[in-house]
């Protein structure tokens, strides 16, 4: 299991020596508060890593490890860290921003249509959204691999980020006016929010947004997977920019 650490001396040095990238720390209810536990509880805090106590129950898959009723999550990758990826220079491209998507398969999924479709990053909450684990990393097939990942405490302060650095942003929502063809994605840095399989783009970032736009259906049954969601939108980007592309040279 090289995703994850047991005991509370094994994951006090990883957050010590910051050479694991640590998705989120589990620590057993029963547990009663000492000094490394507070310890780690603080580091986590300095590196915004989430810790959550849970019931014993959690650990019982673990029983034959010395977990001590603490284990972490940790990533097959290393975050890009967001200010880094602002700092670089950006000319039409295109980055996904995911509002609580909970299935790993599902992430996985968007992350290799990303990366096929030449996407610059993907943007992801630290809390509320499945985070890259080994699930994630096998249905990317490796593409995780091939595309920064950015993992950050609040999309809002991100998404106001990326505004003030002339990213334009293009929210999803199932009852927006504007179909997701009709917006001309040439010639500016998109920004596209995909929102939770069930609960959609939260009403926070559809406020920021400067579009927003819907995959229109044919009949009632709008159930349509977000991956696949993704796919249709992501492709008529790249479809326009080819496009365009092509008329320059001609």
């Amino acid at each position: 299991m090289n995703d994850i650490i047991f005991g509370k001396n094994s994951i006090l040095e990883a957050l010590i020596s910051g050479e694991r990238e640590i998705n989120k720390i589990l620590i057993s209810k029963n547990i009663h508060g000492d000094s490394k536990i507070n310890k780690i509880k603080e580091l986590a805090q300095q590196n915004g890593i989430v810790y959550q106590f849970v019931a014993k129950e959690k650990f019982q898959s673990y029983a034959e490890f010395n977990h001590q009723g603490i284990i972490a999550l940790v990533s097959p990758i290393q975050y890009t860290e967001f200010e880094d990826f602002l700092e670089k220079p950006h000319n039409n491209e295109t980055l996904v921003i995911l509002d609580g998507v909970e299935d790993p398969h599902n992430l996985g999924a968007m992350i290799r249509t990303c990366v096929c479709a030449g996407v610059s990053a993907i943007i992801i909450p630290s809390r509320r959204n499945v985070l890259v684990n080994s699930v994630v990393e096998k249905t990317s097939a490796g593409a995780i691999n091939h595309i920064p990942i950015i993992k950050v405490n609040s999309l809002v302060s991100a998404v106001q980020k990326l505004k003030n650095s002339d990213w334009w942003i293009i929210a999803t929502d199932a009852s927006a006016k504007d179909n997701y063809y009709n917006i001309n994605y040439c010639n500016m840095n998109s920004a596209i929010i995909m929102g939770a399989e069930h609960a959609g783009v939260s009403k926070s970032l559809l406020k920021l947004s400067d579009f927003i736009v819907k995959i229109p259906m044919m009949n009632n049954f709008n159930s349509l997977n977000v991956s696949n969601a993704l796919s249709a939108i992501i492709f008529e980007v790249v479809r326009q920019r080819n496009t365009e592309e092509s008329k320059k040279v001609k």
